[in-house]
């Protein structure tokens, strides 16, 4: 299983596990098994998304722009706040933090179903779900962002990088991203005809939650 941890380290994936149960109110070891079942289909998703130059060359900007420095990383205890906080003014998020856009780029109409997968996975309830996934979006891409920087890829470079990540290794970088199951579950699933457009999307169900807590 693909984990926080395998990500961005046992020390910083702590903290980042730590600070998303706390968001969302439930246990880590349910969070973490969530996040597990996530993980691969952000990434996934991405890849999907870095396999046409179009889809590369708009990844590798929204990289650029927003995400180039990493920053969320460093402020892991202020993601929920940045993400969440400004909704009782309705002031968005900043760019970088604006997980329902992310989302909807990486999983379009498919959103319901990825939630749904997590939940079934997880045993957590939607709303739970949906925070986990906000939370979850804009720190992958700030870590993609980051590992852009240091090691000089661009558009061309996207889906090895993203191939490296869902192999656990950098030999996977240079195998075709089809051979990997990871990334076959998350193409599947994002390719498929049922498009969840009956459910309301990820940040919708997020937000419903946090005001019925």
């Amino acid at each position: 299983m693909f984990s926080l941890q395998d990500l961005l380290g046992p020390q910083q994936g702590t903290e980042a596990v730590d600070q998303i149960s706390q968001n969302v109110g439930a246990e880590p070891s349910m969070v973490n098994t969530a996040i597990q079942a996530a993980l691969p289909m952000i990434l996934g998703g991405l890849a999907n998304n870095a396999s046409s130059a179009q889809g590369a060359e708009s990844l590798n900007n929204a990289l650029d722009q927003d995400h180039s420095d990493g920053g969320i990383l460093g402020n892991l205890g202020g993601l929920g706040s940045l993400i969440f906080g400004g909704q009782q003014q309705q002031a968005p998020p900043p760019r970088q933090a604006d997980a329902g856009g992310i989302l909807g780029h990486i999983f379009g109409n498919n959103q319901g179903q990825v939630a749904q997968e997590v939940s079934n996975k997880s045993g957590l309830g939607m709303g739970q779900v949906a925070q986990i996934l906000m939370m979850l979006a804009p720190i992958v891409m700030s870590y993609l962002g980051q590992q852009k920087q240091q090691q000089n890829v661009g558009a061309d470079g996207l889906g090895g990088l993203l191939g490296g990540l869902l192999g656990g290794g950098q030999q996977a970088a240079a195998a075709p991203s089809s051979g990997n199951p990871m990334m076959d579950m998350a193409s599947s699933m994002l390719d498929s005809d049922r498009d969840g457009s009956a459910m309301d999307d990820i940040a919708s169900m997020a937000f419903n939650y946090i005001t019925k807590k």
